[in-house]
């Protein structure tokens, strides 16, 4: 218990899936938790839930591609909390295209909300917390930002920018003598409304399910709750000698 005690935590993309998840579980761990999505009902919600529980949560509504609305929002959480200790820039979205098919405008979408968004929250964490000590940026990589894919060309790209920005971003807060480390996490296939949503849209999907359960030698995908588990190590002072590392959570993936 309380492995985060007293951090102040910015999850983007808080409101479903792994976001939620890391957000619930680090409140448990005593940390105070800034939720910001688009989505606003099932953003409250999660606030409404880990209120319930005993903690501490706000929620602020952000689109994570425009820079502006950083600068803002690292603005009123130190308003908030007087703080900010830990950002997960865990916003993303994902859709299926080759380098032939992909249009150009859906190309810059992909790369506005899931490459850009890093960059701008990774820029405007380190300026708001390289007066802190212990600090975490953790950015939501994928197995795709390690491995290809020939229908996940953009999301490829993206993924794979996430994964080597992290690492140079951990370089520079080391070297600048920030006491913020950068890391990012590589999730396999993990059972979140985006990835039912997508299934939802195939008459098969339930064959579809079978066969990305299969993908992953341990049997099955995973939980948003094995990332958040990997969230919360990042955050806590326990991986204090962690930084530009990748964490793979993939069940077997990309050991094959």
């Amino acid at each position: 218990m309380n492995r985060v005690l007293g951090k102040v935590a910015l999850i983007t993309g808080g409101a479903k899936g792994i976001g939620r998840s890391a957000a619930l579980l680090l409140a448990s761990e005593g940390a105070k938790i800034v939720i910001s999505d688009l989505d606003e009902t099932h953003g409250n919600a999660v606030v409404a839930e880990i209120k319930k529980a005993g903690g501490e949560a706000v929620f602020f509504k952000q689109n994570v591609t425009d820079e502006d609305g950083w600068i803002q929002i690292i603005a009123d959480i130190k308003k908030t909390f007087g703080k900010l200790n830990v950002v997960v820039n865990n916003a993303g979205i994902g859709f299926p295209g080759t380098a032939e098919s992909t249009s150009f405008a859906d190309w810059k979408r992909m790369i506005s909300v899931n490459l850009d968004s890093v960059f701008l929250g990774t820029k405007h964490a380190i300026i708001g917390m390289k007066d802190e000590v212990g600090c975490s940026i953790i950015n939501i990589s994928s197995i795709e930002g390690i491995i290809a894919d020939p229908d996940l060309a953009a999301y490829n790209a993206a993924k794979g920018g996430v994964r080597i920005f992290s690492k140079s971003a951990a370089l520079h807060c080391a070297k600048s003598g920030y006491k913020i480390r950068v890391n990012s996490i590589h999730p396999g296939y993990i059972w979140t409304p985006m990835v039912e949503e997508f299934l939802n849209g195939f008459q098969d999907g339930k064959e579809r399910r079978a066969a990305l359960d299969a993908l992953h030698p341990i049997g099955h995908m995973g939980d948003p709750e094995d990332i958040a588990n990997g969230i919360l190590y990042l955050a806590s002072d326990e991986s204090k000698f962690v930084t530009g590392s990748e964490l793979v959570i993939d069940g077997g993936y990309t050991a094959q």
